[in-house]
């Protein structure tokens, strides 16, 4: 009896040990990063788990993810950036589509993005967004809080633009970049068509050029790079509530982030809370996002930033893939590409 109690408490003392432990190495991460860039990819939702994606497991693949973090309960875009940007959830933000489509926003306005914080926090930081979808830039990212702000028309130019601005020597505190081909493909061709898989594969791609920039800068050193999805697709459109538009893939790459895969509970809004963490910024008292379990962990030295190789990210995907308008010719299939646009710009102006 006395060697089986001797042994109970021992296992209790390694217990009692080891959750301080973790905690601590939990909380090397905060404010133990210089640059944060977070990747959006508009209506990719779980779909980089079913295509050959060879970016994707170069990058996160040592480190955390979950293709099917939940969206906000609205599958709209504005719902979904607006609450990955604030933190708070859709109800409380309020942002559609078309309000801020045709609203410029200011740091009074309430329910501030993580752009607004990280200014508070750092008066010289250099802030930059990159957006095909100028809504973004326009009408949720503050106007008056020197963000730098770019608008390209599609996701190759926005991409050029990044590594352009990357090569150039720039080493912006915090980055936002949002490609949106993929769901253009989805609004013309349909979520599980060829020509979004198509889309989400040059997504791969182009995200794998964003990433060897910020590794050829030596800027993964002390970098926090985030993938994340506004929303998934149907065969036609998004904004319901089933499985394939509430989920969104959510992966981290960086010096202290465990291996593993993300806790089901995960939200795609968790990123707002993982972008101030990282940097050392106090979460605002109105955030519902959080930071997730398990996401951080000690200072790890097996890991190494090196460049994907050309084999993955240099071959670039035909032309089809990179401009889904161009995929189909059929005279029918472009009339219902056609009516579907209608829809979806009536679906989403309400929404």
């Amino acid at each position: 009896m006395k060697i089986i109690l001797s042994v109970l408490l021992s296992a209790m003392l390694l217990l009692l040990c080891a959750a301080p432990a973790a905690a601590e190495d939990a909380s090397q991460s905060f404010g133990a990063y210089g640059h944060i860039f977070i990747i959006g990819v508009d209506g990719a939702g779980a779909a980089f788990d079913k295509v050959d994606s060879p970016c994707f497991d170069q990058i996160f693949g040592e480190f955390a993810f979950r293709h099917d973090a939940h969206t906000e309960e609205i599958t709209i875009s504005a719902q979904n950036w607006g609450s990955i940007l604030t933190g708070v959830d859709c109800q409380t933000h309020g942002f559609t589509n078309g309000g801020i489509s045709s609203t410029e926003r200011g740091s009074d306005s309430g329910n501030q993005t993580i752009f607004y914080y990280a200014r508070q926090a750092m008066p010289t930081a250099k802030l930059v967004s990159f957006n095909n979808w100028d809504a973004i830039n326009h009408g949720l990212i503050e106007n008056d809080i020197a963000v730098e702000k770019y608008h390209y028309s599609t996701d190759p130019q926005v991409t050029d633009a990044v590594v352009d601005y990357l090569a150039a020597g720039n080493a912006p505190s915090m980055m936002f970049v949002q490609l949106d081909n993929v769901d253009h493909a989805a609004h013309a061709y349909g979520g599980f068509s060829q020509a979004y898989y198509d889309a989400v594969r040059t997504a791969d791609y182009l995200v794998g050029r964003i990433y060897n920039a910020i590794v050829a800068q030596g800027l993964m050193e002390n970098g926090l790079f985030i993938l994340v999805a506004d929303h998934g697709e149907t065969t036609n459109g998004h904004g319901g509530t089933t499985k394939e538009e509430s989920s969104a893939v959510l992966a981290v790459a960086g010096r202290t982030v465990s291996k593993t895969v993300l806790n089901e509970s995960v939200q795609n809004r968790d990123v707002a809370a993982i972008a101030l963490y990282a940097l050392g910024i106090a979460e605002p008292s109105q955030f519902i996002a959080v930071v997730p379990e398990g996401l951080f962990g000690a200072l790890r030295t097996d890991v190494s930033f090196s460049l994907i190789p050309a084999e993955a990210s240099e071959i670039e995907p035909d032309d089809a893939a990179q401009n889904p308008e161009k995929t189909s010719t059929s005279f029918w299939a472009r009339i219902k590409a056609f009516f579907k646009k209608i829809l979806d710009f009536f679906k989403n102006l309400f929404n």
